[in-house]
């Protein structure tokens, strides 16, 4: 598997989150201004785009965010959001990043979780989808 960093949004990135929030998960508001200044990843594996991520620093949260994982719906079950998770926290590293939040989907909470993330606070929407925030320190 081949992982790509962007300064900008890329076409594959588009993609994958189209397929998978608003045409799987029903999102409509899935595009928004973070995408401007969010750092992009997406990961290739023969070629094709299978998984992406963005990450971005808040000053709210004094951490950096890491947000809209998504794997194709073909290679899920097979590694690919933990391994593009990883390489986010490697890139957050590089930027001297010690803390990292993220607000999951409470029904990807324990993937989350056997990543290494702990749930802090209480279950919010996004959209009609339950999500909590959740935080791992580096």
């Amino acid at each position: 598997m081949i992982i790509n960093v962007y300064n900008k949004l890329p076409s594959e990135a588009i993609e994958i989150r189209n397929a998978v929030f608003v045409n799987e998960q029903g999102f409509e508001n899935e595009f928004d201004e973070i995408d401007d200044y969010a750092i992009h990843l997406v990961a290739f594996e023969s070629g094709k785009a299978i998984a992406t991520c963005r990450f971005y620093w808040d000053d709210e949260r004094k951490s950096y965010v890491v947000g809209r994982i998504a794997v194709v719906k073909d290679f899920r079950g097979q590694s690919a959001g933990s391994t593009i998770l990883e390489e986010a926290e490697k890139e957050i590293k590089k930027f001297g990043g010690t803390c990292i939040s993220l607000l999951a989907q409470i029904r990807a909470k324990e993937f989350y979780k056997k990543c290494g993330y702990t749930a802090i606070g209480e279950c919010c929407y996004d959209e009609f989808c339950p999500h909590v925030w959740m935080r791992k320190i580096l």
